[in-house]
């Protein structure tokens, strides 16, 4: 094993030498950013596709909220599941697994016919999003010096926006009248031509590299054991009601724009906002949290947020309803990612896959509720502007418990 690769090894234990990133820790954190953009991009896809996928299959607002209920519920479990089995057998058989899993499930949505053959794809898929993203968040805190955790983080994970970002703009670059499903081939061949890079290239971190023997934790440990108690639960209260808003405006967003009554054919426009403009918001927080601690920097963050969404509720004109989409994107994004190398980095690295895994699995419970929310509001007869309102409280909530984190002392971790 070279020098580099040594060095990036003893990360998983937490004893990286001061310096810039091994040759191997950058092709870690490259590979990682290339599946988070291929998430992205898959994820935001169906929320662009919705409009025209449900017109042709026939299915109502409430039965869309039921497809990405479903999708979402099925991340929970891949999350639960991936990364407690990534923590016994390596990140990498379990990363790869997963991105099998959503790129092949992917591909196969563009072939859906009915409800329940496109419910069916989308848990597919949902099941290896949920896989993949606690091992990202573990391998970005196995890599990285604990003062660069948070710009590790986002550095990887702004390629889901990125990803999300490029649908958009894609739908503006083909012909009006473009089949949908042409979204769902290119986001499922992705994932898998990028498997080989994968195996080839993708550094072991967690416990099984080198042949080591996994140590045997148990999850109720792992979480709440040695004084962990607190600080999980304000992780997940910080998870939690941030993917609500985060799923909520991915799925949901060019519906709502053209519910407030603008053009159909532009509302893509506000995801491309959206994604875009919450790659800088990560890029700068992840450095400033880093820099300066994540108290203020996050806590400020969601307060932002909280303004921006009430605006945003009472935005009518398309200018302004894009910029407060980058806004939005900026806050709850930038934040979002620069906190997951945090909440990763609560834990030792014998148990991140566990932590980081049931921090998903949390939030994701939002994930689950923010998709399902709009559509049996609108069903009911909700306009767009009191299905927004709605994301501010939680968007305070999430800030109030990360500056309450803020104030716990952190135990040993690295």
């Amino acid at each position: 094993m070279g020098r580099e690769d040594e060095r990036t090894m003893n990360t998983a234990t937490g004893s990286m030498a001061p310096g810039a990133p091994s040759r191997a820790a950058r092709l870690n954190i490259a590979l990682c950013f290339a599946v988070a953009v291929l998430e992205g991009f898959d994820i935001q896809a169906i929320g662009v596709a919705a409009p025209r996928l449900a017109a042709e299959l026939g299915l109502a607002p409430e039965r869309m909220a039921w497809v990405f209920f479903a999708s979402n519920l099925a991340l929970v479990g891949g999350a639960s599941y991936g990364g407690w089995l990534a923590d016994r057998i390596g990140r990498k058989p379990v990363f790869m697994a997963a991105v099998a899993a959503f790129g092949a499930f992917t591909l196969a949505t563009a072939f859906a016919h009915d409800f329940w053959t496109l419910m069916a794809m989308r848990v597919g898929a949902g099941l290896g999003f949920g896989a993949a993203l606690p091992n990202m968040m573990a391998v970005a805190a196995d890599i990285s010096r604990p003062d660069r955790r948070a710009s590790t983080a986002t550095a990887m994970f702004c390629g889901l926006p990125a990803g999300g970002g490029c649908v958009a703009l894609l739908t503006q670059v083909l012909p009006p009248d473009s089949d949908w499903r042409l979204l769902f081939v290119i986001g499922g061949v992705a994932p898998v031509l990028l498997l080989p890079a994968l195996f080839f290239f993708m550094t072991e971190t967690g416990a099984r590299r080198a042949g080591e023997k996994a140590p045997s934790v148990g999850v109720w440990r792992a979480l709440f054991g040695d004084g962990r108690a607190p600080a999980t639960l304000l992780v997940w209260t910080v998870f939690l009601p941030t993917t609500l808003i985060l799923y909520l405006i991915l799925y949901w967003l060019p519906t709502l724009v053209t519910a407030k009554g603008l053009d159909r054919a532009v509302a893509p426009q506000a995801s491309l906002w959206f994604n875009f403009a919450s790659v800088a918001g990560a890029l700068i927080l992840g450095r400033v949290t880093d820099r300066f601690g994540m108290r203020w920097p996050l806590t400020l963050a969601y307060v932002g947020l909280v303004a921006v969404l009430l605006l945003l509720a009472g935005a009518s004109d398309l200018p302004v309803v894009l910029a407060l989409s980058g806004a939005a994107g900026f806050c709850v994004l930038g934040a979002n990612y620069a906190f997951n190398g945090v909440a990763a980095s609560m834990y030792p690295p014998e148990m991140r896959g566990t932590g980081s895994g049931a921090a998903v699995a949390v939030g994701r419970v939002g994930s689950v509720i923010g998709p399902l929310l709009p559509g049996l509001m609108l069903s009911s007869g909700a306009g767009p502007n009191e299905i927004i309102n709605l994301m501010a409280p939680a968007a305070f909530i999430a800030g109030a418990a990360v500056l309450a984190l803020s104030f716990l002392p952190r135990g040993p971790t690295t």
